[in-house]
């Protein structure tokens, strides 16, 4: 993911994730706060229910394509060179792991919600969504060790909030009728979605902090002050990012509490006995 592209691409997908999450967790709260229930994805209403599952589609095509760019494209078929993999192209296979376990869990969901061969309780369908992040937070952890300077310090703030991912998910499979946990996983998949868009525009577009550039797939400055800047500058942007969310979240509740009785919102606060977890 060291481009511009391979930022952007895997940020769309989170984002939309994203925020579809926060929206669906302050809708469903909003209409009966008694019946919450955490869920680790949220069924689209309407259209004689055709893209119930388009969430899962979306994850499931979405990693598959960005995982075929990361082990076809990138590699160029390549993969070993020498009868060992090519190890020009090592971080384009991490890359691909991490992104099938995104794709094998948005399979496992959809197993478990459209068929009777694997039927799972939500909470362990969070525990599988915290199984994936983990991947991504072993990915991204080596990768601010291994990548020193500011492009480290952009993978650590990447690390903090994966892991802020792994912690809201489990907490709502500890606890399925906890609000804050719901609410913190989309607000931690949305920051991640414009954390990538973030990193894309500063490492590898117009927004490189000056002093810094990017030489031969490597971030470098030319002096340490140069480098410090840009890290409090990464710093700056993450704040600023969150009170967005923040600002995002506080608004979408208010647009939620007050079309909260119309009918349209009813399918995503459906409980399993209202024919939700229906058996195809």
């Amino acid at each position: 993911m060291g481009s511009f592209a391979g930022h952007v691409v895997p940020g769309t997908l989170f984002l939309v994730v994203g925020v579809w999450h926060i929206w669906c967790t302050v809708v469903r709260y909003a209409a009966d706060p008694k019946s919450f229930r955490v869920r680790v994805w949220n069924p689209v209403p309407g259209f004689n229910g055709k893209l119930k599952y388009l969430e899962l589609y979306v994850i499931a095509v979405g990693a598959f394509i960005d995982m075929c760019i990361e082990l076809l494209y990138s590699t160029h078929l390549k993969f070993f060179v020498n009868g060992v993999l090519n190890p020009h192209h090592m971080n384009d296979f991490e890359h691909g792991g991490m992104l099938l376990m995104f794709f094998v869990f948005s399979i496992i969901a959809l197993l478990s919600e459209k068929t009777s061969f694997l039927p799972l309780p939500e909470g362990a369908l969070c525990l599988i969504s915290a199984t994936a992040f983990c991947a991504e937070y072993l990915l991204f952890f080596f990768h601010s060790t291994t990548h020193k300077g500011l492009e480290g310090h952009y993978h650590l703030l990447l690390v903090l909030l994966v892991s802020l991912c792994i912690l809201s998910i489990v907490c709502g499979a500890i606890v399925p009728t906890s609000l804050p946990a719901d609410l913190c996983s989309g607000i931690a998949i949305t920051l991640q979605g414009l954390w990538f868009y973030q990193t894309a525009f500063s490492l590898y577009g117009p927004m490189m902090p000056t002093g810094c550039k990017l030489n031969l797939n490597e971030i470098t400055c030319s002096s340490h002050d140069h480098e410090v800047r840009g890290q409090l500058l990464a710093n700056l942007q993450i704040f600023g990012l969150v009170f967005l969310v923040l600002a995002g979240v506080a608004g979408s509740y208010i647009l939620a509490d007050k079309r909260s009785g119309k009918g349209e919102f009813r399918m995503l606060h459906m409980t399993p006995d209202d024919g939700f977890h229906e058996q195809l």
